[in-house]
């Protein structure tokens, strides 16, 4: 799936490129912009068209299908994720992790590493080891460098539920029996829209992140926590689209009465 030819990173930078300046984009800029001449430009367009992933009004315009975004798409997926492997699995054995120490440390010790609640700590029973670049009381943070291994997150699952505008009811038209049932084990609950930082209230939660909840989220994911997102419901297809972007899993949850 990932961009395994110079032609297939080529086909993807000039569908990013025309995506980005639908539908005035000359093929010189695109040229500029990612090296090639624009002769290769326009027969890299040709096959595009040719392929369903672009359409053209046959005066220079252009704009990408949807099976065009969808194919930028699930290659961007398999690009971020290559590069979370590169960030985490290989950078991480030449870099330096910020942990939280269990324990009196002095430089020089071996430790393990561990991911419990988002947070990483020093210890002494986790699957990844390293050594300490310096002292560190119990308590206080501690540098890792020469780390060997991979922290295993556990499963992720992100419910979102959606609640109805104020004009169709707001938390009043709200079934907080099944709110409060899919609140159960989500150590991180997000509310977007008053009426579900209401429906919330309701069942005496109050929400971890009433801002920025939707990068929030995802942030969380990737610390290995799962999520309960109220949201109003006119919000829920932009929290789809964000976590679709990084190849998250969730369910949707309709809490409408």
């Amino acid at each position: 799936m990932i961009l395994r030819s110079k032609k297939e990173i080529t086909k993807f930078q000039i569908l990013v490129e025309i995506a980005g300046h639908q539908p005035d984009v000359m093929q010189k800029e695109i040229a500029d912009r990612i090296g090639i001449t624009p002769q290769a430009v326009s027969e890299y367009i040709k096959d595009l068209v040719s392929e369903g992933y672009l359409f053209s009004d046959g005066r220079m315009r252009y704009r990408i299908t949807k099976n065009g975004v969808e194919w930028v798409l699930e290659r961007a997926i398999e690009l971020k994720k290559y590069a979370r492997f590169v960030m985490e699995d290989i950078v991480s054995h030449v870099s330096v992790a910020t942990a939280i120490a269990r324990g009196q440390f002095t430089k020089g010790d071996a430790v393990s590493l561990m991911m419990e609640n988002g947070l990483l700590y020093a210890g002494t029973d986790g699957a990844v080891t390293g050594i300490t670049i310096s002292d560190a009381e119990e308590g206080e943070d501690v540098g890792v460098t020469n780390l060997k291994g991979m922290i295993s997150f556990p499963q992720v699952n992100i419910t979102i539920c959606k609640v109805p505008r104020v004009e169709k009811g707001g938390s009043r038209s709200v079934d907080l029996e099944m709110l409060q049932s899919r609140s159960i084990d989500k150590p991180y609950i997000a509310a977007i829209g008053v009426e579900a930082l209401i429906s919330l209230r309701k069942i005496s939660i109050q929400p971890n992140i009433l801002f920025g909840a939707k990068e929030s989220v995802v942030e969380a994911a990737f610390h290995g926590l799962s999520s309960l997102v109220v949201s109003v419901d006119e919000e829920v297809p932009s929290l789809l689209n964000r976590l679709e972007a990084e190849g998250l899993n969730y369910e949707v949850v309709d809490l409408s009465k």
